[in-house]
């Protein structure tokens, strides 16, 4: 028993000098966990205006790009035709000098109209403009239209027989199709 006493006085005794410390009064301890809150709220405020500050730089950098992007396609739009206009400007000079030619030799006229006609064909090629001149081939909805059938003994059927008009591809999209007649099926 008398352990048990010990042991309670030096609880006691422990507990008067706890009591003799100085506590920190809900004043002083609210004064200052409120410094901290201030400083973590300036510290949090700071990060959120420059967060902000990034957005509208990101934002303001997103809209040049858009504008510069729109910008180029216009001007993709505008001169889209520029190269193909430079390959035909000989065949232009080409059918002026024919037209300023006073001579009435028709062998002259039809050498310069192949000669004109070539340089067409060169700068269609240049532009990637392709002929589609199907005669023999198999029929291909994609790229030719059928004016008439007409029954072809020596022939397979759906046959291209003959071209009236030649198509065009330009880079494999079809400018114009091919008007052709088709052999017909037995």
């Amino acid at each position: 028993m008398k352990d048990q006493h010990k042991t309670s006085e030096e609880q006691v005794s422990q507990q008067d000098a706890a009591a003799q410390q100085p506590v920190a009064s809900p004043e002083t301890a609210s004064g200052a966990s409120a410094a901290t809150l201030e400083e973590q709220l300036a510290m949090a405020q700071a990060k959120a205006d420059e967060y902000y500050d990034q957005l509208l730089r990101t934002k303001a950098e997103s809209e040049n790009v858009r504008r510069r992007a729109q910008e180029d396609v216009a001007k993709a739009h505008k001169f889209a035709v520029e190269s193909f206009a430079e390959h035909l400007l000989p065949v232009a000079d080409s059918l002026e000098a024919a037209l300023a030619d006073g001579s009435s030799d028709v062998a002259k006229v039809r050498e310069g109209v192949e000669l004109t006609l070539r340089q067409l064909l060169a700068a269609f090629e240049k532009s990637r403009v392709k002929v589609i001149d199907p005669v023999g081939a198999k029929f291909d909805p994609h790229q030719h239209q059928a004016i008439s059938m007409v029954p072809a003994d020596q022939q397979e059927p759906n046959t291209v027989v003959a071209v009236l008009q030649k198509g065009y591809l330009i880079a494999d999209r079809v400018l114009r199709p091919a008007l052709v007649t088709v052999a017909q099926g037995k």
